[in-house]
């Protein structure tokens, strides 16, 4: 069929039959939407017999009275969605939606027989089994039954002990709906054990109709139903409408799906006229694809909804790859004309800095020259400078020297790391170059300060008030653990002390 429509790759809408699916109608009190998907997941939960995360399953809301909402809660297995998903696309189609087989032909009734009030009743009577979906305005209800055709065709096969395949030619051939009564048998007595056969079914059908009208009463509230609509391919069997009149006593017409529906010319309407009851899924599906339905229900595969979802982002995934590869071609650009403006100025700054770097040139030469002028007199300078600086220092011990009570008598050069001097010489002795004592020419660190402080009321206080007024000056640190002092008596007029004095610029002695 595909390759005859020449639709391969075609998304397609198709039905799943009825007693692959469980159906579940629940009323709920009427709340929000939002609030409506969180109760009707939690009443999945509690009314599938499977677990929730091994089925695929969906609700539509129903009208219903001021204070609740009727929900129609539908869910099939995934594996066996999968599978027949899988032979759908199988055959190169592509899947749109997964509708529910009565709720296709609800779907198809409710747009054909929208002049219809009251409540109807449509009996699909299939192969492996019969549906009835009663409708009234704004109410939905459905049950499925397992007597179809396939039970009359065994009960043949097993009445004439024949194989299901000549049961179910001698079916089609000689098959009608016995009329019972008053009405002849046929002369041929196996078309007549044939009618039997097939009325004695159909009154078991009925009987579970019958049941099931009255459940339909009882337990879902609902009105009586007021006519008959019959559909699907067992009612083709003569003598089904006059059946259900009969037991039934009700009207009984059968479903024509294409009553609103126009027919292209080039097809046969005589021909579709005859098959028009068995056409009910098939315009059911075919609605949900060109107008808004009352039952929306779609059982779409875990894989095809990713795959939608997927297909629905692409768009947006390819605008942001080109929004991407612009703004790498706006950078490319940006850091080419850069390249461009930076290799221009940077050949005019080089022009320009020709001049510049010849003077550079010349400048540097000339400060070599006085480096090397510098390196000539710094001997010269360094001696002017060491001239002084036995004078300052010994000025500034001086200057700090009590006026009374205390003098020095010596002063010598020392190491820091040895606590012997060098060389001791009395200030008057000293010359110009004060520093350079002795013949090593390292540099002396330590300066030991020696004297005496007469006998006074203070003691020896008048060397720490000494010590504390040295340790002001910028020229040296007082090494205080190193201060000597000794306390003297009253026999001696004079007592000795030294303190070591930390150079911070001592002078090489060359």
């Amino acid at each position: 069929m595909v390759e005859s429509l020449k639709c391969r790759g075609v998304a397609v809408n198709y039905a799943v039959p009825a007693q692959s699916v469980f159906t579940r109608f629940v009323k709920l009190p009427s709340v929000g939407e939002e609030q409506a998907d969180q109760i009707v997941a939690f009443e999945a939960q509690q009314n599938v017999p499977f677990p929730i995360d091994e089925v695929v399953w969906d609700y539509q809301l129903m009208e219903g009275g001021a204070a609740e909402v009727e929900v129609v809660l539908v869910a099939i297995k995934s594996d066996l969605l999968d599978d027949m998903n899988a032979a759908v696309e199988g055959a190169g189609l592509r899947t749109n939606v997964v509708d529910v087989s009565p709720m296709a032909i609800y779907n198809a009734f409710r747009y054909n027989y929208s002049d219809y009030d009251g409540c109807s009743l449509v009996i699909d009577v299939g192969a492996r089994t019969t549906n009835l979906i009663f409708i009234e305005p704004g109410k939905v209800f459905s049950r499925s039954l397992p007597i179809g055709g396939t039970k009359i065709t065994e009960a043949i096969a097993k009445d004439f002990n024949e194989p299901f395949g000549v049961a179910e030619e001698r079916k089609k051939r000689d098959g009608f709906v016995g009329l019972g009564g008053a009405y002849a048998d046929p002369e041929d007595p196996d078309v007549a054990r044939t009618a039997k056969i097939i009325r004695n079914s159909m009154t078991r059908l009925h009987a579970e109709i019958a049941r099931s009208i009255s459940f339909y009463r009882s337990q879902q509230n609902g009105s009586a139903p007021g006519r008959i609509l019959l559909c699907g391919g067992s009612v083709s069997l003569p003598y089904m409408r006059e059946f259900f009149q009969e037991k039934l006593q009700l009207p009984v017409e059968f479903l024509n799906p294409l009553r609103n529906v126009a027919i292209v010319p080039s097809l046969n309407c005589d021909e579709i006229g005859r098959v028009a009851h068995t056409l009910g899924e098939a315009v059911g599906l075919a609605l949900r694809g060109v107008a808004e339905c009352p039952m929306e229900l779609n059982l779409q595969p875990q894989r095809v909804v990713a795959r939608q979802r997927l297909a629905k982002q692409t768009p947006y995934f390819v605008m942001a790859s080109a929004c991407i590869l612009l703004c790498l071609g706006a950078w490319y650009l940006y850091l080419e004309r850069a390249t461009d403006l930076t290799t221009s100025a940077a050949a005019k700054i080089h022009q320009q800095a020709a001049p510049l770097r010849e003077m550079q040139d010349r400048i540097n030469a000339v400060r070599a020259e006085i480096k090397s002028q510098e390196d000539v007199v710094a001997p010269l300078t360094l001696a002017v400078s060491d001239r002084s600086y036995w004078v300052k220092l010994i000025d500034d011990i001086n200057s700090r020297l009590p006026g009374e009570l205390i003098w020095v008598v010596s002063f010598a050069l020392q190491d820091a790391k040895s606590p012997e001097p060098r060389a001791a010489v009395a200030p008057p002795a000293i010359p110009g170059v004060a520093g350079r004592l002795g013949d090593d020419k390292a540099p002396a660190k330590v300066l030991l300060l020696k004297g005496l402080y007469l006998e006074n009321p203070r003691k020896a206080a008048v060397v720490d008030d000494f010590v504390s007024k040295l340790s002001q000056s910028p020229l040296y640190e007082v090494k205080k653990d190193e201060l000597k002092r000794s306390l003297g008596n009253e026999s001696e007029w004079a007592s000795e002390y030294s303190v070591a004095l930390l150079l911070k610029n001592p002078i090489s002695r060359k």
